[in-house]
């Protein structure tokens, strides 16, 4: 690495995040971040952020649900009431994994909410694993709404941008670590977003239930637990 563990995370720009965990914002999604800082002044009522598995999405829909106050929509929401219900006030939506709840069967409850928040002046943010193109929709009005919408694609998060997110997540925790140890695991470990809070998680657990510090043979241990099931 480049910069010095106790320094990489200070070279990423941060978002504040409904869950409480800061966003770090790197190449990977940039774009998608230009998109939220541009909130409310889309160019339309939706935005569709879409990537791979462990790439941020919901992590990103955290930043925009902290700045736009913003409400999370879910499939039962969809299939057991009506928009002005569960939108409530709320000047923006948030709906996950659009492309499978559309696939579930809710297609009309979701050109539904669609049609409500463009109605109503708000915004809606969708995530998903592919762009809406390539979504299965039989109906052309939901077809054509979502196509037409604002997209931004981020990519799986580069070994800088993991590396950073480990720094980070151990500074929170106020552990240290070495650069040894970050490199070590980068070289190691699933990269995913998900898998570095799982990782720092059980470091932690062991130092702290062995009252020791982080090191290379401890990490060692915690992944080859992981390896073999027991995480």
């Amino acid at each position: 690495m480049a910069a010095s563990a106790s320094q990489l995370a200070l070279d990423f720009d941060l978002r504040p995040a409904f869950s409480g965990e800061d966003f770090l914002v790197a190449e990977p999604n940039a774009d998608a971040v230009r998109w939220l800082d541009s909130w409310p002044a889309w160019p339309g009522p939706a935005l569709i952020i879409f990537g791979p598995h462990g790439s941020g999405k919901t992590h990103l829909a955290q930043v925009f649900q902290t700045m736009s106050k913003a409400v999370v929509v879910t499939a039962a929401d969809l299939r057991e009431s009506e928009p002005p219900s569960f939108l409530g006030a709320a000047p923006a939506a948030v709906l996950e994994n659009a492309e499978e709840v559309i696939k579930n069967g809710l297609e009309e409850d979701v050109l539904h909410l669609f049609n409500h928040i463009q109605e109503t002046g708000r915004h809606l943010m969708l995530t998903a694993l592919s762009p809406p193109a390539r979504w299965d929709i039989g109906l052309k009005d939901l077809s054509s709404r979502l196509k037409a919408a604002a997209q931004a694609g981020i990519g799986a998060p580069d070994d800088r941008l993991i590396a950073a997110v480990l720094v980070k997540q151990f500074a929170d925790r106020q552990l240290k670590v070495d650069d040894d140890v970050i490199t070590y695991m980068l070289a190691r470990m699933e990269r995913t977003f998900a898998a570095a809070g799982n990782m720092v998680a059980a470091i932690d657990a062991l130092a702290l239930s062995e009252r020791r510090n982080i090191t290379v043979p401890l990490v060692k241990r915690v992944l080859e637990a992981s390896e073999g099931g027991d995480l």
